[in-house]
């Protein structure tokens, strides 16, 4: 089966896994979890951030961060379709009382300077207290630059906002652009970034900003269930990832690339876009739903018009990919 759903389908392959069983470990929640520890530490070095701190996922990451730069009755800037505010069950809503604002993407995956401009609130009684701005990198598989990002940390600067990443496949983008993490994470206050993607670990997010905040956001790990025992196990995993897992993007990068040049071949020059890891096809419903059915027939799982690649997918499938792709009829 060729799986194309999403990254988060990758398995720990044999030597995470030996990384996994050999684990020193203790009690995280004392702090005294060693692997964890390590992970924390090297995460932090890795961004250039005071501090870091390990969750069981990049939703329970995102609201920590949000419950930490927020409070009651604040408002965070996010766009339409961002995950933590379509897809993270509105827990910043339900659990902390912090109202979203939303506003459109562009095409390339930012938020408009003026249209976050337009919706900071004045300091008024009537309204919600605009207190940070969420971006997303990448988003929808577009990497934001750097020159970008740090025109919207200008603005934050400028309304005393904080300015959050939600960085699920941050390094992708820093693959893409050839940037080093330390680079594109200098103008956050917090990251959260994802080690159960294309990085390849089983579970877990780490969260990173200044030792203030990572120390509250500790707190608010354990209200949300996020304190873990002998957690090392785990950890050691995310360590693995980022240590090996990062240079060989590419490669999820380059199979994207090849793949949609070969849908560009077959379908049109607009029936596809790709970014990065991901491929978006821009197919009439019905039309998908008929190749949809010929990709189940060839044991290809690409459920919607999203396609993601990732390191479970190899040189041998994707050459299988093409054929199937060319076989259409």
């Amino acid at each position: 089966m060729i799986d194309l759903r999403s990254d988060t389908v990758t398995q720990p392959n044999a030597s995470m896994r030996q990384a996994m069983m050999s684990a020193n470990v203790g009690d995280d929640v004392y702090e005294e979890d060693p692997s964890v520890n390590e992970l924390e530490s090297f995460s932090a070095n890795l961004l250039s951030k005071q501090a870091a701190l390990y969750l069981p996922s990049g939703t329970q990451s995102n609201l920590a961060a949000l419950m930490t730069h927020c409070q009651r009755g604040d408002e965070y800037i996010v766009g339409q379709e961002a995950h933590t505010y379509r897809y993270e069950g509105g827990g910043a809503a339900v659990l902390a009382s912090i109202q979203p604002q939303p506003i459109n993407f562009e095409q390339d995956g930012s938020l408009a300077i003026e249209a976050i401009r337009s919706v900071i609130k004045p300091d008024d009684n009537h309204f919600a207290r605009s207190t940070l701005v969420c971006l997303e990198n990448t988003q929808a598989g577009k990497a934001l630059s750097l020159q970008y990002i740090e025109s919207v940390r200008n603005v934050c600067n400028e309304h005393n906002l904080k300015l959050h990443l939600d960085g699920a496949r941050f390094f992708n983008a820093c693959i893409d652009q050839s940037i080093e993490p330390k680079k594109l994470a200098g103008p956050f206050d917090s990251i959260s970034i994802c080690l159960s993607k294309g990085l390849g670990a089983p579970i877990g997010s780490i969260l990173l900003g200044d030792e203030k905040f990572i120390g509250e956001a500790r707190r608010w790990r354990k209200v949300l269930g996020g304190g873990m025992r002998q957690a090392g196990f785990l950890a050691a995993a995310g360590l693995y990832a980022l240590k090996h897992n990062i240079s060989r993007l590419d490669e999820d990068h380059k199979n994207a690339s090849t793949i949609h040049k070969k849908l560009i071949e077959r379908f049109g020059e607009h029936s596809a876009t790709q970014a990065t890891n991901m491929i978006h096809l821009n197919f009439e419903q019905q039309d998908y739903s008929e190749f949809k059915s010929y990709l189940i027939s060839r044991k290809v799982n690409a459920t919607n018009q999203r396609w993601v690649f990732h390191m479970d997918i190899n040189h041998s499938q994707i050459e299988e990919l093409i054929d199937i792709i060319q076989q259409f009829k």
